[in-house]
């Protein structure tokens, strides 16, 4: 068995003729989470429950796992040795990755990740992919302990963000806008543990290289520089999903217009290559395009662009380990209108003032809950999360136990614990 191989609790359980690989094994254990279960009641950008076209945290990711194999095949074909094509990822594998990737996220999308932090600020802050990580590391009861127990490769391949969350400076204020105290994209400092195991298998100056961050002045005062292999195609397959399909959803529901594409395009490709402009011009004819079939074939034909033109980089040359030595990254050009795409989205969808208020009003309740819980945790909180209350609470982490629960919850379970603690609308 490889060292990436191995899991960090020794199994118990006997699986007589289980001839799966390891990764098999890991993407059966994501799949049958309740954590992946919530990702269908959980909101991407628009509201669930608003309309059944919409994209939820699930269908996301089951898109961002088909991009990812498509992404891993391609790289197969323009592998340089045969040494990088044995390094790949297997498909079940890479699809493991992309199912799990957005489970630490909490209700009401990024709107309540903020609100998350905003009340864990002195208290060890929230992040979306910590929250991932100690989900399928720590508190997914796959086993009494040790989460999901996941092989190390695909731990290494979830950890976008392999450094540990900063201390906050002494004289820092926390903020007081739940909406601008930007979370540091880290792991949990109390999942240092669970960290260490995972690098573990990297020499020193290896590891000392793959967690180089910079330091910034102001929240959220940590970037790190480098990812694994692994998790590189797993976020580029995220965000082409993210980019090209939550497009789709705008186009779909009357959110954008074919005549502000055609605006954006003009302000921001004045020194692209001609042909990128032509392709994205034609792009948009046939995206808004009343006839569906039409409409997909423009999606279609900007996620292939994106994918056929993925490539191999050295993004640490110096390292021993190929895991973390290599990356997949896209072409300069390429980039651009997966970066288009992104900044399309958030400035015309994501800011809109009716997704706005459908955000605060799930800030308003994330924050509201948490408040209550802190406050009488023995008296509001499940049993069972009560114990784990006390537990952590042994060791100063008390906040830590009532911040998993609310993470846990769907857009509609935090809407109904609302109701249930308050009785009355969240506005």
């Amino acid at each position: 068995m490889s060292i990436w191989q191995q899991r960090r609790q020794q199994e118990q359980s006997e699986r007589p003729q289980d001839h799966r690989t390891p990764w098999q094994r890991d993407k059966a254990r994501i799949l049958h989470s309740a954590a992946f279960r919530r990702l269908q009641a959980k909101t991407q950008i628009m509201g669930v429950g608003q309309n059944d076209f919409y994209r939820t945290r699930l269908t996301h990711s089951l898109e961002a796992a088909q991009i990812g194999t498509a992404l891993v095949a391609q790289l197969q074909l323009n592998a340089p040795t045969t040494e990088l094509k044995e390094l790949l990822p297997a498909d079940s594998l890479m699809e493991a990755l992309c199912l799990a990737h957005d489970i630490g996220h909490p209700p009401f999308g990024h709107g309540g990740e903020y609100a998350l932090h905003h009340c864990m600020q002195q208290a060890g802050g929230f992040e979306g992919n910590g929250q991932t990580l100690r989900i399928v590391g720590k508190l997914e009861p796959y086993t009494a302990e040790g989460g999901m127990n996941l092989s190390r490769r695909t731990l290494l391949g979830l950890l976008k963000y392999p450094v540990l969350q900063p201390v906050l400076p002494k004289d820092s204020v926390a903020s007081t806008n739940r909406s601008s105290s930007k979370p540091c994209k880290a792991i949990y400092r109390e999942d240092a543990d669970l960290l260490d195991w995972i690098l573990a298998p990297l020499s020193t100056n290896d590891r000392e290289q793959f967690q180089a961050a910079d330091t910034l002045a102001a929240a959220p005062f940590l970037k790190s520089r480098y990812k694994s292999l692994d998790a590189s195609i797993m976020e580029l397959a995220d965000d082409i999903a993210y980019g090209v399909h939550d497009l789709e959803d705008a186009v779909v529901t009357g959110t954008v217009q074919r005549e502000l594409w055609l605006e954006e395009i003009a302000k921001h490709t004045s020194d692209w290559q001609q042909s990128t402009v032509e392709f994205l011009t034609q792009v948009g004819e046939k995206l808004f395009k009343s006839q569906h079939h039409i409409r997909k074939d423009a999606i279609g034909a900007l996620v292939n662009r994106l994918i056929t033109s993925v490539q191999w980089q050295q993004s640490l040359p110096l390292a021993s380990e190929p895991l973390i030595r290599y990356n997949a990254v896209l072409p300069p050009e390429e980039l651009k209108i997966l970066q288009l795409l992104k900044s399309f989205v958030y400035r015309h969808v994501i800011l809109h003032p009716s997704l706005q208020q459908l955000e605060f009003r799930g800030q308003t309740i994330v924050q509201a809950l948490f408040e209550a819980f802190a406050q009488e945790p023995l008296r509001l909180l499940p049993f069972n999360t009560q114990q784990r209350w006390r537990d952590l609470s042994a060791v100063q982490l008390g906040d830590r136990a009532i911040c998993d629960y609310i993470a846990g919850m769907t857009d509609e379970y935090a809407e109904r614990m609302y109701q249930r603690l308050f009785g009355r609308g969240s506005s």
